[in-house]
């Protein structure tokens, strides 16, 4: 009986998201004509409490509202690098999505590697930009899933074998079915109940914790005594001095590759304005706040002797939940994990769709491509990048996402100078960001495959090795790249690429003479 109950009350939240995607086409304006635009960024019309939900909802996905606390339950203070990356994010929103946003909506770019087409004059450039986005965001899409199924399993609702895998594409199919019908509009409703439910649930179930447990004090020490037992190098609640460079620049470089991701860009694309994303930005650290009360949790999870599967750490939390909480409550808070997965999964699945379409298919193989083909063909493309994280998800290891998903990090940080650098500054020359990129993108992949998958590398400073972010090092020869070789290419004479976002200069007019002079 208390099974049936949690999963009635998880069933009840997926059910509401599920019907709130399905609602979307009630705020589609019927005066306009179908376009990959309105379909993938919601006309751009979204306020500052849409955009806030979105944003937020689109940045905090599932699988870090279960990975970070995993990541503290299993290595302690280290895991909380997520908080700092977070509250870097926000400043940065609030300087660079608005000016993102005035280019994009001034020439009609739907893709960050639109703008980069436009600013710099480069297809290949910009094809680069848009095959990293895509490249990047698949493995994020993938992770999502993961999250799901960790909720499932813990729940009883995923059984090995098909039935199980049948299961979880079940729960996944409505709102993917809703996305490819109503574009942005169905995820940006759901974000409004993801954002109910996860705030609810995480005051909710930090409540209980420090009730059960005794107190943060309480909490804290027998968190400590679990984590000195387990042997695991660095585990503590309290950085070690050879641990700070990793936490430093993993937070910095984080927050960086984050902006750059495509479907945080297409959430901030469908904002209505400068002005609405600058709010929307402000109001962004209540999320990180709840990212907190989640990371707490993960040290709950350790005061509680919660024991995850081998190399399952995420699903500490949904572990948990179940023994902490009773069932009611509890499929609630797994329900609010399993929406947090959708809303995320939906626009990671539309921005790459958009990125194809614009930056590939039309660019290099249907140039004459009709606004409605575009919208056609996007919408077949984000069923087919749903059905291909499913299909890795089903099968490949849980580790291969996550390791992939790292790759993705160090690779999306590669495309930071010719997106950010080129809203400030025309300097650096299109060819040499291509070789930045390409330097970067072998650089970091040839990193992280040899050193295990790991995002940190030692780094030598002053006679000791600094463990600092793979991804922020190859951004360093990425840019050193690209500065050197723009120098050699303008004294060389190599021409630019016509920057089409400038705008055109001023025609000197000649004052007309006043009546009664003469005009020599």
């Amino acid at each position: 009986m208390p099974e049936q109950a949690m999963h009635v009350a998880l069933g009840v939240v997926v059910g509401g998201a599920s019907l709130l995607a399905v609602a979307g086409h009630r705020f589609h304006r019927s005066d306009t004509l179908p376009s990959l635009e309105g379909w993938a960024l919601a006309g751009r019309t979204l306020g500052p409490g849409w955009t806030w939900l979105l944003l937020g909802g689109t940045v905090f996905t599932a699988y870090t509202f279960t990975a970070v606390p995993g990541l503290v339950y299993g290595s302690g203070a280290a895991g909380f690098f997520a908080l700092p990356y977070t509250v870097i994010v926000c400043p940065l929103a609030f300087v660079l999505l608005p000016r993102l946003w005035t280019l994009a909506r001034s020439h009609g770019y739907v893709t960050v590697a639109d703008l980069v087409r436009g600013r710099y004059g480069s297809p290949p450039l910009a094809l680069a930009v848009a095959v990293t986005g895509i490249l990047a965001t698949l493995p994020y899409l993938a992770l999502q899933l993961l999250g799901i199924r960790a909720v499932l399993t813990v729940a009883g609702l995923y059984p090995h074998g098909t039935v199980g895998d049948l299961a979880m594409i079940t729960l996944f199919a409505v709102p993917a079915a809703a996305t490819h019908c109503h574009g942005l509009r169905a995820p940006t409703l759901v974000s409004a109940l993801k954002a109910l439910v996860v705030f609810g649930s995480a005051g909710t179930a930090i409540a209980l914790a420090l009730g059960r447990l005794g107190g943060p004090g309480a909490l804290f020490a027998a968190a400590s005594r679990q984590l000195s037992g387990t042997g695991a190098p660095g585990a503590s609640l309290t950085l070690a001095p050879h641990q700070q460079g990793a936490f430093v620049t993993l937070a910095l470089g984080s927050a960086l590759a984050l902006l750059m991701y495509p479907h945080v860009l297409t959430a901030g694309f469908a904002a209505s304005g400068p002005d609405t994303l600058r709010r929307a930005a402000i109001g962004l650290p209540a999320w990180t706040g709840v990212l907190g009360l989640f990371g707490l949790l993960g040290i709950a999870a350790l005061a509680a002797g919660i024991r995850t599967p081998p190399g399952r750490a995420e699903a500490a939390v949904p572990l948990l939940v179940d023994v902490l909480m009773p069932a009611a409550p509890a499929g609630l808070v797994l329900g609010a994990l399993t929406v947090g997965a959708l809303v995320p999964a939906a626009v990671m699945s539309i921005a790459t769709a958009s990125l194809f379409v614009r930056n590939v298919y039309v660019e290099y193989l249907r140039p004459t491509a009709t606004p409605k083909r575009q919208l056609r063909i996007a919408r077949r493309v984000s069923l087919v990048a749903t059905a291909g994280a499913v299909a890795f998800v089903l099968g490949l290891r849980n580790q291969d996402a996550v390791n992939l998903q790292l790759l993705g990090g160090v690779w999306i940080l590669q495309i930071c100078p010719a997106v950010i650098g080129g809203l400030f500054t025309r300097r650096l020359h299109q060819r040499a960001l291509l070789a930045g990129w390409a330097t970067g993108m072998a650089a970091g992949t040839v990193t992280v495959a040899t050193r295990g998958f790991s995002s940190v590398m030692p780094f030598p400073l002053g006679g000791h090795d600094l463990e600092v972010s793979t991804g922020l090092v190859a951004l360093s020869l990425n840019l050193a790249v690209a500065v050197v070789l723009t120098t050699v290419l303008d004294r060389l004479g190599t021409p630019r690429g016509a920057d089409t976002t400038a705008p055109p200069p001023r025609l000197a007019l000649r004052r007309r003479p006043e009546r009664g002079t003469s005009s020599t």
